[in-house]
């Protein structure tokens, strides 16, 4: 187990390599949002009183979500288990590992977690569509998407914005309470906006 001083270490050496490696194309997937989805998984799992072993694990598991951008974009959740593993492999024993890998790997779209913890870190890596800074946090994303040509244009954006809330769900009770009902008003939002926009 890795102490608490032992980790704001680490966790001040990941930042920095985030802001140092990853990409500037990277708007959204940056070291904010690490800290973000860090700050908010802990504050989700406080709430639903996981123990402190599996919070221990969950926070390294989300400073770590997304390091492998930093090398890759498609398939970035396996490159970050990698890293995980490299780095810590003398530290945490395995099944600790394969834990925090799992809770990583769960944060691929779709969603498709299998623990408490993977749902708890997947409900605050996309915390953000239920809050009102959803709209600065989309735009940023909407950029890097742009940038890497996953959409082609704007309305290509907006359509995959709106399929994707159409689709998406919190997993865990204290995400559903705290957050589902202003990431449902945001959906109406962007559905009047693209009808508006494109008469449709």
């Amino acid at each position: 187990m890795i102490s608490a001083e032992a980790f704001e270490i680490l966790k001040a050496h990941v930042l920095l390599r985030l802001t140092e490696q990853l990409p500037e194309q990277l708007t959204y997937h940056n070291a904010a949002h690490t800290k973000d989805v860090l700050e908010q998984a802990e504050i989700i799992a406080q709430a639903e009183g996981i123990a402190e072993n599996d919070l221990h694990l969950l926070k390294v598991a989300a400073l770590y979500h997304d390091t492998g951008f930093c090398s890759v974009y498609r398939g970035h959740e396996a490159e970050s288990c990698k890293l995980v593993r490299e780095e810590l492999d003398s530290v945490l024993a395995a099944q600790a590992l394969d834990a925090i890998c799992g809770m990583i790997m769960a944060t691929k779209i779709p969603q498709n977690p299998a623990t408490h913890t993977e749902r708890i870190i997947c409900d605050a890596d996309l915390d953000y569509l239920g809050r009102n800074d959803f709209e600065p946090i989309s735009d940023a994303l909407r950029k890097e998407f742009l940038s890497y040509k996953i959409a082609a244009d704007d309305r290509e954006w907006q359509q995959m914005q709106i399929g994707f809330f159409e689709t998406h769900h919190y997993f865990t009770t204290t995400s559903n309470e705290r957050r589902n009902s202003l990431k449902q008003k945001h959906l109406q939002e962007l559905k009047v906006a693209f009808s508006l926009q494109y008469g449709q």
